[in-house]
């Protein structure tokens, strides 16, 4: 999903990501601007975003226990619909904070233990929301642009904006915010595994974007002779004046690019990283991102960092056939590598330092659809690690699982939310340390909400 903006700032941008010798299909970068007015810290910390693509199911992720809940749920989705969960499989939890007991999908062990252990919370039923709606105010027309729409709820969720569409993204907005705590060195706030995404695009900052795997340098420099000469000859080009500013701006990405590889290339090949053995035996596309966001934050004194946010992603989980074999599959790759992700923080002594949080196109139908699957919906669950979550608790109201019933906006399961995705990010920026003063801007819709801050972090 690209979204355009017509300023020139953002086309020079937008162009040079695709510039730079070929670097910059990794890498996207424009100087970051240091907020004067903005606080100074000797203190690190990170947002890690992991964004589920395609529209996870979160009635198949968290479920009721009790013999109410789950009646209801396998009432409409029986074993003949080909995405029941048994009761017996599902893997207990407790909320500390809530009487009815839940379950887990049984592909979520990891987050389970995490769960258990105080390391977790859950966020129930968030979404993209214009101001608190109710069923009335939703059949009457207010609701967020292109609902159901994979892309546009994909930008809603990443901009928070859901009346327009949006240039930049609320973690390049907190980007923004903070970047005069990296003024030292100047090293980026945002690192994205998944290219220029609009999540962390700011107005004045943009993201690092590193590979999954392999290295971060140009091809064909390998210190020879030859390969010194063609540098020094790149080098010299970028230098180059120019009065033409699309010119000189791909010249200011191009310079910035070869200069971050002196610094990033060595912490990503690094062979003796200390979390190195947590991640050993993952492979998998989730666990190689996180593994690189890791080795990342273990190099925080050599990159100067104090404030850093990051951008995984993992997909499809657009479920309209064969849910439970492709649900299960993802959930078995995206659990063990949270649960190694936060041991890596703890091996690196910022477990309290690092928050990681899901976020998703939006829910799926309660109502099944044929072929074993789900259609598009609306409000749905997610989860918050770390330990400054207030874990082992549940946030947000988990709706009803009556089909028409007070939760269903429709007749299929479209969950109203009860929270919204611009509260959800304000209680994680105003952690980051975004000031309260801050917020409306970073989140323009904020202040329709009774509170910008839904109380799972401490």
């Amino acid at each position: 999903m690209k979204t355009f903006d017509s300023s020139r700032r953002v086309f020079l941008r937008n162009v040079g990501s695709v510039s730079a010798l070929g670097l910059a299909s990794r890498l996207d970068l424009i100087s970051l601007v240091a907020n004067a007015n903005a606080q100074s810290a000797n203190d690190y910390k990170a947002l890690v975003c992991v964004f589920m693509f395609g529209g996870n199911d979160g009635n198949n992720t968290v479920i009721p226990m009790d013999t109410v809940g789950y009646g209801q749920y396998a009432n409409v989705r029986p074993a003949s619909s080909g995405i029941n969960l048994a009761q017996a499989s599902l893997l207990p939890i407790q909320p500390t904070n809530v009487g009815t007991p839940y379950g887990l999908h049984p592909s979520l062990p990891e987050i389970q233990t995490l769960f258990s252990q105080n390391k977790l919370a859950i966020l129930a039923n968030v979404g993209t929301l214009l101001q608190p709606t109710s069923k009335a105010q939703y059949a009457a027309g207010l609701r967020p642009l292109s609902l159901f729409s994979h892309s546009d709820q994909q930008a809603q969720w990443q901009t928070s904006i859901s009346n327009t569409v949006a240039g930049t993204g609320w973690g390049g907005r907190i980007a923004d915010k903070v970047a005069s705590l990296n003024a030292q060195t100047g090293f980026p706030v945002v690192t994205s595994l998944d290219g220029t995404v609009l999540f962390a695009t700011g107005a004045t900052s943009a993201p690092l974007a590193i590979p999954v795997t392999g290295s971060f340098a140009l091809a064909g420099y390998n210190n020879s002779a030859a390969a010194n000469a063609r540098m020094t000859a790149v080098q010299q080009l970028l230098a180059q004046g120019s009065a033409n500013a699309f010119v000189t701006g791909a010249n200011a990405i191009g310079t910035q690019a070869l200069q971050l590889t002196t610094t990033v290339n060595p912490i990503l090949s690094n062979t003796n990283s200390i979390v190195a053995p947590i991640f050993a035996s993952l492979k998998t596309s989730i666990a190689n991102q996180l593994f690189q966001v890791a080795k990342m934050i273990e190099a925080r004194a050599t990159t100067g960092a104090k404030r850093q946010i990051f951008f995984v992603q993992l997909g499809s989980f657009d479920t309209h056939s064969d849910q439970a074999n492709r649900q299960q599959n993802l959930f078995a790759d995206m659990a063990p590598a949270l649960k190694a992700f936060y041991d890596a923080t703890v091996a690196l002594g910022v477990p309290g330092q690092v928050t990681t949080f899901t976020l998703s196109d939006f829910g799926r139908t309660f109502h099944p659809a044929s072929g074993g699957g789900t259609d598009h919906a609306w409000g749905s669950h997610h989860f918050v690690i770390g330990d400054a979550v207030k874990g082992g608790m549940m946030y947000g109201d988990y709706p009803q699982l009556i089909l028409g019933g007070p939760s269903d906006v429709e007749s299929a399961g479209r969950w109203l939310p009860t929270a919204s995705v611009d509260q959800y990010g304000a209680t994680l920026a105003r952690w980051f340390g975004v000031a309260t003063a801050d917020l409306n801007t970073v989140f323009p819709n904020l202040a329709k909400f009774p509170t910008s801050d839904l109380g799972f972090l401490g």
